[in-house]
């Protein structure tokens, strides 16, 4: 007997600081000379040596069925070249070794602003339509390598998700 897969729909919605909140960020241009305060990114990078780098990617659609959280600190993504993204996340829990489906969200990003997720925020993502897509990472240097933990919804429910 074979499981079916089905695909969830997930509706995007646009970025606000307000929405954005229990999953991290959303950062946007400030003058020069404005004093750090609470509207700056809150950076956890202290449990080792910071990483910001440009990933290119290609083509990525709008489906996932896998979902990532870091533990050991925040993570900062913003396109270039002002193109817009999606992004699918689920709030941290760091008690639970898995991703509460009933709380997952999806956004889309504009491409002038970046976000911060918090310890422990569930993402899936970055996606886009567009070809190709340059995006600068913040993160630790050894982040993908000793703080990813991933969730699969195809072997655990075989859901696949898809923003629209």
């Amino acid at each position: 007997m074979s499981s079916s897969q089905t695909v969830q729909q997930l509706q995007a919605q646009w970025i606000t600081p307000e929405n954005f909140s229990p999953y991290g960020q959303v950062i946007f241009a400030s003058q020069d000379g404005k004093a750090y305060d609470t509207e700056d990114a809150q950076l956890n990078l202290q449990n080792g040596t910071p990483r910001f780098y440009i990933m290119r990617l290609n083509k990525r659609g709008r489906k996932f069925h896998k979902i990532t959280r870091h533990m050991q600190c925040t993570q900062c993504l913003g396109s270039l070249e002002g193109k817009d993204w999606l992004i699918a996340v689920c709030p941290p829990n760091n008690h639970v070794n898995e991703p509460a489906l009933e709380k997952i969200a999806a956004f889309r990003i504009p491409g002038n602003c970046f976000i911060k997720l918090h310890e422990g925020t569930w993402h899936a993502g970055p996606y886009f339509e567009h070809e190709t897509v340059d995006f600068y990472n913040l993160e630790l240097a050894d982040t993908n390598v000793v703080d990813h933990f991933t969730h699969d919804f195809l072997k655990s429910h075989q859901l696949e998700f898809e923003m629209v």
